[in-house]
């Protein structure tokens, strides 16, 4: 069980598997206001830095479940690096259908809600874990400005326009779910820089290091046109950003 390997590749140099950056996370954590002995569950817990940092900063302690063997080591050895293994625990696993044997105080799906086939859906999964009072987190790209042709939204990895909303309808698309949105964190294009340039290094690198491996043609790819495409689309009409949510 494991993620495709092109991203195990292009994004293994990464803490932060999605467009936050470490001040982002403090932000979000803060904004939460985060009481000491809060119990975190995280699907789709990639390389384990929120999770790692909040049990450090705020005295947390919870569960990231991912797919990537790879992520869930990184995660482990973050985990041990900032001296918090007694209060957090990573498992190499899928995060579809996972429920917390235990009631926790915040449920976070941060930028992978197809484990669920969509918001509605992993909003419903996350609620299976979350304590009454709790408050369920939301990862999720929306429109900074709406693409002006279909070949822009491919342009930005979308299959289609419809695939994102502007933010004001993100946000108000929670209440009909029955939540009430308490507070957000946004991306910047700095995040979706440090998200995305940072895969060319590592890709470089890669590639010099595998020139005979099978996917070198496929990784060769990406980085010719990578960088420009995040220039011209990514960076100008994605935004992301993480939405906590209280049921009304």
């Amino acid at each position: 069980m494991d993620i495709p390997r092109i991203f195990n590749i292009t994004e293994s140099a990464h803490r932060i598997h999605n467009p936050f950056t470490p001040d982002k996370f403090a932000t979000l954590g803060a904004a939460l206001r985060l009481e000491p002995g809060a119990r975190v569950l995280d699907l789709g817990s990639g390389s384990g830095e929120m999770l790692c940092t909040w049990a450090r900063d705020h005295g947390v302690s919870g569960t990231g479940i991912d797919m990537s063997q790879l992520f869930s080591e990184q995660a482990k050895l973050r985990a041990e690096e900032l001296g918090v293994t007694h209060q957090v625990k990573f498992i190499h696993a899928d995060a579809a259908g996972y429920v917390s044997d235990e009631k926790v105080d915040v449920a976070a799906c941060i930028g992978a809600t197809w484990i669920a086939g969509g918001v509605a859906g992993t909003i419903e999964l996350l609620a299976r874990s979350l304590r009454s009072g709790g408050i369920i987190l939301i990862g999720e790209p929306y429109w900074r400005q709406l693409p002006p042709s279909e070949d822009i939204a491919k342009g930005c990895l979308a299959n289609s326009i419809s695939d994102f909303l502007v933010l004001p309808d993100l946000i108000s698309s929670f209440g009909p779910l029955g939540y009430d949105v308490v507070e957000m964190v946004l991306a910047n294009q700095d995040g979706w820089d440090r998200y995305e340039a940072a895969k060319w290094l590592t890709m470089r690198r890669w590639l010099d290091a595998n020139p005979d491996d099978e996917l070198a043609n496929e990784v060769r790819a990406q980085l010719t046109s990578e960088p420009k495409r995040h220039a011209a689309y990514t960076r100008e009409y994605l935004g992301w950003g993480v939405f906590a949510l209280m049921p009304r």
